[in-house]
């Protein structure tokens, strides 16, 4: 007669296995002895899951505060330029997605890096003389997000670090740490318009440094490098042979009196994964389309980087079908004049509020060239009942119902950073209720000064 155990295998730092073993009792077969100890639930959150934090979540979700409830809200924020509905996108780019989709012909999967044509059609967009592109020099993800991700995945391993800015978008240490990755962080000046510290950047490099992240235009500080300065940066990754991940999201969102420059088109030798996607420009976040431009004229990253980016897309299976089948119409189709209106909108918003809050006695604005925002010091030494920008943008929405986030978000202390996409009449609202706010918290030099001896 045959007799069955259930057996519980498994010793050291491994899980436990069963081995199932039935003794055979004739009419009925029931468990027969367990060895080893006894099966036991134990489902625990892994070590990744528990890495993983937004620093703007963290924070924003502590702020136990309510919008003063004689004033409407008016949220400053959120990166999210279809808020107010004030910038929608163009025809020409929701007519493109409506086509595909009656069409029928990009309902099924696709592959993990894109359809080949719509991998064309991006190349297509960005090649230049200066940084040629091809299709297999092109990863489709699922938004900008995505591509900055599988960037790091490819480019770094767990107990290397990455050089990330500070201030920067928080979302680089998020997923850094998540992935066992050491954040370490170079500093921008903002007396500079928030150009690089390049002798700071180059002394944080050692031998476990796996990649340099540029973000230009910039998220939060809405700055644009120049030629010039990013010849400066990649002279830098050049002596330490470091690649360049460029965050590129906010690429050609820049006003009239700037120039945006392509970091690879200005590299002769450093390797570089550019991340952009049709997310700003467009104005269509939530469409996630995303794409990594492979920039290697030197073939310094070889088939192994191009080949980990493959491996990696096929965890998932890629951006949505139907914004691939549109995207050829969408880069090629949409009109300069719509570009050319969004640029118009954020440059009114952002000269009128750097012209308001400039005129506040305790604020320092930073003058923006790009991108949807502005950084503003808080000049702390005036405010002296705020220990910090938390509690000062906290006492915002109490007071005056205005939400900025506090640039704690973003390692930079002593900050806010306002959204200039919101409708003009808002932005002229919200830095009036700013300057009342300010003038009523504000002490001059010898107050704050004797109040700031009596704590």
């Amino acid at each position: 007669m045959d007799s069955y155990l259930i057996q519980v295998n498994g010793h050291g730092d491994h899980a436990p296995v069963l081995d199932v073993h039935l003794k055979n009792t004739g009419n009925t077969i029931s468990p027969g002895k367990v060895k080893g100890r006894k099966p036991r639930w134990a489902v625990r959150a892994s070590e990744m899951s528990k890495k993983t934090s937004n620093p703007i979540r963290a924070i924003v979700d502590s702020m136990k505060v309510e919008p003063n409830p004689k004033k409407a809200m008016i949220s400053l924020s959120l990166g999210d330029p279809t808020v107010f509905g004030n910038l929608p996108t163009n025809d020409e780019v929701t007519r493109a997605v409506k086509e595909v989709l009656d069409s029928g012909q990009y309902n099924g999967y696709a592959p993990s890096v894109g359809y080949q044509s719509c991998r064309e059609a991006v190349a297509a967009y960005y090649n230049c003389p200066e940084a040629p592109l091809k299709a297999q020099d092109v990863i489709l993800t699922s938004g900008c997000s995505q591509a900055i991700e599988l960037a790091l995945a490819v480019l770094a391993n767990p107990g290397q670090n990455i050089l990330v800015p500070r201030p920067g978008f928080s979302l680089y240490k998020t997923l850094a740490l998540s992935m066992g990755i050491e954040v370490k962080l170079y500093n921008l000046l903002p007396e500079k318009a928030w150009e690089i510290d390049l002798e700071h950047l180059e002394s944080l490099v050692d031998e476990k440094t796996a990649c340099l992240i540029v973000n230009n235009p910039s998220n939060p500080c809405g700055s644009v490098f120049s030629k010039s300065h990013l010849q400066e940066i990649l002279a830098v990754a050049s002596r330490q042979c470091v690649p360049i991940l460029a965050d590129e999201i906010y690429g050609d969102m820049v006003f009239a009196d700037c120039k945006y420059e392509p970091i690879a088109t200005l590299s002769t030798n450093v390797p570089i994964l550019s991340c952009g996607g049709l997310a700003k420009r467009w104005l269509v976040p939530g469409w996630r389309m995303g794409w990594i431009l492979i920039h290697d004229r030197r073939d310094i990253f070889g088939n192994e980087i191009r080949d980990g980016l493959v491996r990696l897309s096929q965890r998932i299976l890629g951006p949505c079908t139907i914004v691939q089948g549109a995207l050829e119409r969408i880069l090629h189709r949409t009109p300069p004049e719509f570009y050319h209106n969004t640029l118009s909108i954020l440059k009114s918003n952002a000269d009128l509020c750097y012209a308001a809050l400039s005129a506040i006695p305790g604020l320092q604005p930073v003058r923006p060239a790009g991108a949807m925002y502005l950084m503003v010091e808080i000049e702390m030494e005036h405010f002296p009942e705020f220990e910090n920008d938390v509690e000062f943008t906290e006492r915002l929405i109490s007071e005056q119902s205005v939400f900025c986030l506090p640039a704690t978000c973003f390692e930079y202390p002593n900050f806010f950073r306002v959204v200039i996409t919101v409708p003009e009449e808002m932005i002229l609202e919200a830095c009036s209720r700013i300057q009342e706010f300010c003038e009523m918290h504000y002490q001059g030099a010898e107050v704050a000064q004797d109040l700031e001896c009596d704590k």
